[in-house]
């Protein structure tokens, strides 16, 4: 055998050792998120165990996400309803006479009962499923919208409305959760956002059946979406993680099957899966005991707080008493243009601007959109608080109003501020931020929080409107919003590109801080000599 021969045998030989040894995994440095490509981040999450060697088919996680958030149209339905239907029970040739005491009752009862649902909605998706809670919760909705379409005195409007917004409280928890745990990471934001896109589509149908219907014809016609979305939702099965959280692997298996495509590695995805949940020692709470000590663990304590004042700061910055009362704040802003029309319009800038902020949510993360739309949403109230005065000014000394085209640029342009971001980043949050064990139960709790802020603004707009003025209102709406990019800045976590896995790491402490953009896990290494051997490395990602 000649020198050359045994040099390829040796090189050879020693390839096969290199081989056969594990090799030490070195940390990745990475300097921004735009930097780790796609292909690296799919190596990555096959190195994990987390993340699946192809994506899987988006038409179905679309179609599915769809499905499960077409209840949410119905949440906008709610909320767009009061601002057509106020103004015709004002009227004189009024079926049902009410006062304008009861008028801010029938715009809020809805505000009452979402927190209701709720709560409700969070013992439901963690004891019956996430898929029999979206069932249920169109049922109370779709006798709301009967009672009202046949209500004869208040009283029926009352039980309708409060219904109404029962079955929104209900549906808004278990259609985020749901699209969150049956989506892939690189889909999940703009997903979980379709539930602001179904709300703002809801209050857009509202405003145009209200130009061209009486109100008893729209909430008649409002009962459609309830019934579709309660029949649709038998098509699709339940939530894999929660199937997995029930000691269910292989319904969890099919039911994931089912959102994926047919070349789709399921077993790396049910790998993860699996271990995620037994990392996590993920069970059924069996009883109260059980559920308030997991409810006040860190990881799921701490991201509610977060997202308690997010949602405080959100309503408070005056987004729901403007849609709640968008024909009467027109009017009473001095705009020439029809107010049924204008409102129509506005409610189309609304569904394009959510459109446009499920993109953006996927490009841009959760922390630069929420700081725009708080930025933006106190510059403008703040700019149509000081148009108001002026108003209120030239109507004092019999001054004819000028530039009555400003109220409706600044209107415009805070519910552009606010869709980017406020509409749709906390939603989208909700469905991220919280562990499998208790996303059901924290989900419907921060609804229950972000409702009762809807029911505080709602309930009170008229009140403030005739203590501190239109105009002061408007101020403090604007203050309010600007003083909150404060509190964004502080503590909002950036959750973009972060698997639910990562997110609940951050929130346990056992990772840093995901809002700087560094974020550091555990990775995990099973060595082929001794399966029972791992080694934890800490790898850096910002």
């Amino acid at each position: 055998m000649n020198d050359k021969t045994s040099d390829k045998m040796a090189d050879s030989n020693s390839l096969i050792d290199q081989l056969a040894v594990p090799q030490k995994i070195q940390p990745i440095v990475w300097k921004n998120d735009d930097e780790k490509t796609e292909i690296q981040k799919n190596l990555d999450d096959l190195e994990l165990g987390v993340g699946p060697s192809i994506n899987g088919s988006a038409l179905r996680q679309v179609l599915a996400s769809f499905v499960a958030q077409l209840g949410t149209i119905n949440t906008g339905m709610a909320f767009g309803f009061s601002a057509i239907a106020l103004p015709q029970l004002e009227s004189l040739n009024s079926t049902i006479t009410i006062s304008k005491v009861q008028s801010s009752w029938v715009a809020s009862m809805s505000s009452i009962g979402t927190p209701i649902g709720c709560v409700l909605t969070g013992y439901m998706m963690d004891s019956l499923g996430r898929k029999k809670s979206l069932i249920i919760t169109e049922i109370p909705a779709l006798i709301g919208w009967i009672l009202i379409s046949f209500a004869t005195n208040v009283e029926m409007l009352y039980i309708g409305r409060f219904l109404v917004g029962l079955g929104s409280g209900m549906v808004g928890a278990p259609a985020r959760v749901y699209t969150s745990e049956v989506t892939q990471p690189h889909l999940r934001g703009m997903l979980t956002a379709l539930s602001s896109v179904g709300v703002s589509t809801g209050v857009l149908l509202e405003y145009i059946l209200g130009s061209i219907a009486t109100w008893n014809i729209v909430a008649a016609l409002s009962s459609i979406i309830p019934f579709a979305a309660l029949f649709l939702m038998f098509i699709y099965p339940e939530s894999p993680s929660y199937l997995i959280s029930r000691s269910r692997p292989d319904d969890a298996k099919k039911a994931l099957k089912q959102f994926r495509s047919s070349n789709y590695n399921l077993d790396k995805e049910m790998n993860g899966l699996i271990k995620f949940s037994q990392k996590n020692n993920i069970k059924h709470l069996s009883g109260p005991r059980e559920i308030i000590k997991a409810i006040l663990q860190p990881n799921a304590l701490k991201p509610f707080c977060v997202l308690f004042f997010y949602f405080l700061i959100y309503q408070w910055s005056g987004t729901n008493a403007l849609t709640f009362y968008a024909v009467q704040i027109f009017n009473k802003s001095g705009v020439t243009i029809n107010s049924y029309l204008i409102t129509v319009v506005l409610g189309v800038v609304r569904l394009l601007s959510t459109i446009m902020a499920c993109v953006l949510c996927r490009k841009c993360g959760r922390r630069p959109l929420t700081m725009i739309s708080s930025i933006g949403c106190g510059i403008s109230m703040i700019g149509f608080s000081g148009y108001l005065w002026y108003y209120q000014y030239w109507k004092l000394n019999n001054i004819e109003p000028s530039f009555t085209w400003m109220p409706v640029l600044f209107i415009f342009s805070y519910t552009i501020a606010c869709t980017i971001g406020f509409l749709v980043i906390p939603w989208v949050m909700i469905g991220e931020v919280y562990p499998v064990q208790v996303r059901g139960i924290m989900g419907g709790l921060t609804t229950f929080s972000a409702h009762s802020f809807v029911f505080s603004v709602v309930k009170s707009f008229p009140f403030l409107i005739d203590t501190i003025t239109m105009h002061g209102t408007f101020l403090m709406f604007g203050c309010i919003s600007l003083f909150g990019t404060i509190y964004f800045y502080t503590f909002l976590p950036e959750t973009k590109n972060k698997t639910l896995q990562e997110i609940e790491d951050y929130f346990s402490g056992r990772n840093s801080s995901l809002k700087t953009g560094s974020l550091k896990f555990r990775k995990t290494i099973i060595h082929d000599d001794d399966d029972k051997q791992n080694q934890e490395e800490e790898i850096t990602k910002t």
